[in-house]
């Protein structure tokens, strides 16, 4: 049987645009593998991400300074590659989400207008 991604409570393209200061938030405690930050993204409302989402984007971030990898030995296993978030990184989620903030109050005004039947 397949597994079916659980869907994220938001339109795909949201997911999508915020996918990367989603990464750079879920690494804000510490370093993570892909799997614990696709778990992460997952228990909050991101939906399950399929490697072919994730990785792509955590190859950008580590191209532009925000994540750093490296390879660590598994106990039991094979080794795994973990991301850390950068001091730009952090910088990079903070800004991000001050933006998405300001774009969540302009969407919110421009409906609380509309509704009220006023433009400013």
């Amino acid at each position: 049987m397949t597994e079916t991604p659980d869907p994220a409570p938001w339109p795909s393209a949201w997911v999508r645009a915020a996918l990367e200061p989603a990464i750079l938030g879920s690494l804000a405690a510490g370093p993570l593998h892909g799997y614990g930050i696709a778990q992460a993204l997952a228990e909050h409302g991101f939906g399950r991400l399929r490697g072919g989402s994730l990785y792509p984007v955590l190859g950008r971030l580590e191209e532009a300074g925000h994540v750093t990898a490296r390879w660590v030995e598994g106990a039991s296993g094979p080794g795994r590659k973990d991301y850390a978030l950068t001091e730009a990184g952090r910088r990079a989620h903070r800004d991000a989400v001050a933006e998405l903030h300001r774009l969540a109050d302009a969407l919110g005004t421009l409906a609380d207008d509309t509704a009220e039947g006023t433009r400013p």
